[in-house]
C-alpha cells in the first residue's frame, strides 16, 4: 500500500484519488475549497460521474480516502503527489497555469520527506522543468524530489473505467527511478506503459486529444458534403471505422466538441506552434470547422421554421456531452444564444446538467422534464445524446409541439422512421 496526494478534488482529481485508494492505497485528495472538502466529507460529490458517489463512499468506509484543505497533513508521509488542477486556456490561447505554479510552491514549502511529484493536469511542453525549478526555489530546505508528467486520459461520463481499463499510461521524467515507481504504482491496472521523457510525454497528451478532435472536425466536414451528394455519413462513418487503420472511434457527426479538454488543447497546441514561429494550419482548421456547426445549427432551425422572430425552441440537453452536468464549452450555450438574438425564446432540459446549466445561460428557461419543455414548442433541437432521448415517447413529443419540427444535431433518430410519424426531420449529413 502506497501513501498518495493528489492535489484537486474536480473531474480528474477526484477520479484518480478514489481510483487510486480503490486500488488498495491510501489516499488524501486535497483542495483548497473548503466547501467542497466540506461536502465531500459529508458524502456529497461536487460533479456528477457515473459510479463516482458509489466508488467514493467504498473507500471513506474502507478508511483508505480521506479529505482535507491542508498541505501539511495531505503531504505527512506521502510518497507520490499527483497535481491535477485546472489549466484553462488563456486569452490569447495559452494554457494558464496559476494554478499548477500555486500547487508547486505550496508542496514545496510543506513537505518533509523525498517525494515524487507527478503532473496529471495538462500542461505545455516544458513545464516540467518549470516545476522543478519552482520547488527547488520554494523549499524552506533542500528536500530530494522529482518531477514526472502522467498525464490523464479520462473521457467524462466513463472516467472510472478509463482509469481502471487505460490504452496505455504514459510517464515522462528525466529521473529513471521516479519514472520506475510511477509505473510501479500503475502496475495493477495491467496496461501498456510508455516511459519516455518529461517533454515527450508533455507532448503525447496534447497529440492525442488534438488527433481526436481532428477526426471529429473531419467527419463533420464530410458530413456536408454527403447532404450536398445524397450520402449517408453515419454509414460513411460505420464504413471507415472498420479499417484498423481508421477506427470506428470519434467518427459521430453533430455539433462538434465541446467540454475542459479538446478546446484548450487543441488551442494551446496551436499557440505552442505558433510561438515557434510555426502555422498550424490543421489544427487552425479543426477549431474553425468545430465551432461552426453550432453558427450553422442555428441557421438550419432559422430555415425550417422560416424565421426565429417570436418562435419557441427547446434544447434537448445542455451538457457539453452525454453522462456528465459540465456545461464548459457546452455547444448548447453557443446555439441558445444565437437563437436568443435572431428573436426566439428559448428553453431547455437536460437529465443532470440542469442547476449546473443555468448561470451559463439565464435568458434559457430550463424544465425539470423533456415533456412539459416540449409543449408548445415550434421545434426542438437535439444538442446532447443523453439515452433517455432516444427512448422519449415520440409520439406524445409530437402531440405536444405547436408544430413537430426536429433538428437532431446528433443523429439519434432514424430519419425514415422520423418523417413516417409526421416530423419535418433534420439530421446532420443524412
Amino acid at each position: 500500500m502506497k501513501q498518495i496526494c493528489v492535489r484537486s478534488v474536480g473531474y480528474v482529481g477526484l477520479v484518480t484519488a478514489a481510483c487510486f485508494a480503490d486500488l488498495g492505497n491510501k489516499v488524501t485528495a486535497l483542495d483548497i475549497d473548503e466547501k467542497r472538502v466540506a461536502n465531500l466529507k459529508k458524502g456529497v460529490m461536487p460533479i456528477y460521474e457515473p459510479g463516482l458517489d458509489e466508488l467514493v463512499k467504498r473507500n471513506v468506509n474502507a478508511g483508505r480516502i480521506n479529505f482535507t484543505t491542508s498541505y501539511k497533513e495531505a503531504l505527512n508521509g506521502a510518497e507520490y503527489a499527483f497535481i491535477a488542477v485546472g489549466t484553462p486556456s488563456g486569452e490569447d490561447g495559452s494554457a494558464d497555469l496559476k494554478y499548477v505554479e500555486t500547487a508547486a510552491k505550496s508542496i514545496a514549502q510543506n513537505m518533509s520527506a523525498p517525494l515524487v511529484l507527478i503532473n496529471k493536469s495538462t500542461v505545455p511542453i516544458g513545464t516540467g522543468d518549470w516545476v522543478a525549478d519552482i520547488v527547488k526555489s520554494a523549499q524552506p530546505k533542500p528536500i530530494e524530489f522529482a518531477v514526472v508528467s502522467c498525464p490523464e486520459f479520462l473521457r467524462e461520463g466513463s472516467a472510472i473505467a478509463d482509469f481502471m481499463n487505460p490504452h496505455r499510461t504514459v510517464i515522462g521524467s528525466l529521473d529513471k527511478d521516479a519514472a520506475n515507481k510511477v509505473a510501479h504504482l500503475h502496475l495493477p491496472l495491467r496496461a501498456p506503459i510508455v516511459i519516455t521523457d518529461l517533454r515527450t510525454a508533455e507532448m503525447i497528451k496534447y497529440a492525442s486529444n488534438a488527433f481526436l478532435a481532428t477526426k471529429i472536425s473531419f467527419i463533420n466536414e464530410l458530413a456536408d458534403l454527403c447532404e450536398r451528394v445524397g450520402a449517408d455519413v453515419k454509414e460513411v462513418a460505420a464504413g471507415m471505422g472498420y479499417d484498423a487503420r481508421i477506427g470506428r472511434h470519434f467518427l459521430d457527426a453533430g455539433l462538434g466538441w465541446g467540454g475542459s479538454c479538446f478546446p484548450k488543447d487543441v488551442e494551446a497546441l496551436a499557440f505552442m506552434a505558433k510561438e515557434k514561429g510555426l502555422n498550424p494550419q490543421i489544427l487552425n482548421s479543426v477549431m474553425d470547422v468545430n465551432y461552426e456547426r453550432r453558427s450553422n445549427a442555428v441557421k438550419h432551425v432559422e430555415k425550417l421554421l422560416n424565421g426565429l422572430e417570436n418562435k419557441v425552441v427547446g434544447l434537448l440537453g445542455l451538457a457539453f456531452k452525454e453522462n456528465t452536468d459540465d456545461m464548459r464549452d457546452a455547444a448548447s450555450i453557443d446555439i441558445a444564444d444565437g437563437l436568443i438574438k435572431a428573436g426566439a425564446t428559448v428553453r431547455g432540459y437536460d437529465p443532470v446538467a440542469r442547476e449546473t446549466a443555468a448561470p451559463h445561460m439565464p435568458k434559457v428557461k430550463i424544465y425539470d422534464n423533456p415533456y412539459n419543455m416540449a409543449e408548445g414548442c415550434d421545434a426542438l433541437v437535439v444538442v446532447t445524446p443523453w439515452n433517455e432521448f432516444k427512448q422519449l415517447d415520440l409520439e406524445k413529443i409530437k402531440s405536444l409541439l405547436k408544430s413537430p419540427i426536429v433538428y437532431d444535431g446528433r443523429n439519434i433518430y432514424e430519419p425514415n422512421r422520423m418523417k413516417e410519424m409526421g416530423f419535418t426531420y433534420k439530421a446532420v449529413g443524412r
